[in-house]
């Protein structure tokens, strides 16, 4: 917050970006929902694996989403929480998972037990604390993984990994019958394959970037990531001193994405354009890099 003014997914061509029906988008097999204003309001939406990254003012269509991440205590990334817990109480949906950074967990608990003594409600929901380089399955074919970002507080993002059962290449051929003798007789036939999906920063600094810790999140099909400043009017210094990322940092570090698809959200509130004019000059990244702003209007590709 801290700017100075203020599963498989269905398949689609791997380099396509399209609006769907809802205003949301498709990218890479994945819908997309949400907004993002910095210092406002962040809150990115995968209906499809439905989870919700952080949760800004509380948007009506997070509500359905039944596990929630959130990356840092800033409140336009966490204000709406109680709300979110609280609508979903009130339409009689299960009590939501909701991830917090482990530093956070004693201070969002506190945070809930004041809105039950205030609402006179349970707001049933599970707290799930995660430190980085933690990780946890929230089904059984995804799972999620915290990485270190470098924010003013504490802060991580997320990584979430599809895994699969894949049959092992000595198997392969075999008959069903055969196969299934084989596993009755207790021969372990396939391996567990990992694939990073999608990776999310929330808040942070350019450092993330280069730590070797966070290789993963630079592979991963589609990362999400802040880009609060874009303008060189704006100096890098002035994005890393409030704890953000300055498009001239991607731009210094493009080479390094592995990424199918960049997704840079939560520009400056400042900006009344979709931010495609400032880095359409000296940017090549293959691959795609998107820009988002407010609702996730899409802007121009750069390939």
């Amino acid at each position: 917050m801290a700017d100075s003014e203020s599963p498989s997914p269905s398949t689609t061509d791997n380099n396509s970006k399209k609006k769907n029906k809802r205003g949301g988008l498709e990218i890479q097999g994945y819908k997309i929902e949400g907004l993002s204003i910095g210092g406002q309001e962040t809150c990115v939406i995968f209906p499809g694996l439905n989870l919700a990254f952080d949760i800004g003012r509380c948007p009506q269509r997070a509500i359905a989403q039944d596990f929630l991440f959130i990356s840092h205590g800033h409140m336009d990334h966490i204000g709406g929480l109680p709300m979110y817990v609280a609508t979903r109480g009130l339409f009689s949906m299960k009590p939501p998972t909701i991830f917090v950074p482990k530093a956070i967990e004693e201070h969002v608990q506190k945070l809930f037990d004041v809105h039950r003594a205030m609402d006179q409600s349970e707001l049933k929901h599970t707290l799930v604390a995660l430190d980085v380089g933690e990780e946890i399955y929230i089904r059984k074919d995804l799972k999620v993984k915290a990485f270190k970002t470098y924010h003013g507080i504490p802060s991580q993002g997320y990584v979430i990994y599809s895994v699969k059962q894949k049959l092992k290449p000595e198997y392969l051929g075999r008959s069903g019958n055969e196969i299934k003798d084989l596993k009755f007789s207790g021969v372990e036939i396939t391996d567990t394959v990992t694939s990073a999906e999608i990776a999310f920063t929330g808040d942070t600094m350019a450092d993330f970037i280069v730590d070797p810790a966070n290789s993963e999140v630079l592979r991963a099909k589609i990362l999400v990531m802040e880009c609060t400043f874009l303008e060189n009017t704006i100096p890098v210094e002035h994005a890393r001193e409030y704890g953000h990322i300055h498009l001239a940092e991607v731009i210094q570090y493009a080479e390094l994405f592995q990424n199918k698809a960049i997704l840079l959200i939560h520009f400056s509130a400042r900006y009344q354009v979709d931010g495609s004019d400032y880095f359409v000059q000296g940017l090549r990244v293959d691959p795609h890099l998107i820009l988002f702003h407010r609702e996730f209007e899409p802007s121009k590709e750069i390939g």
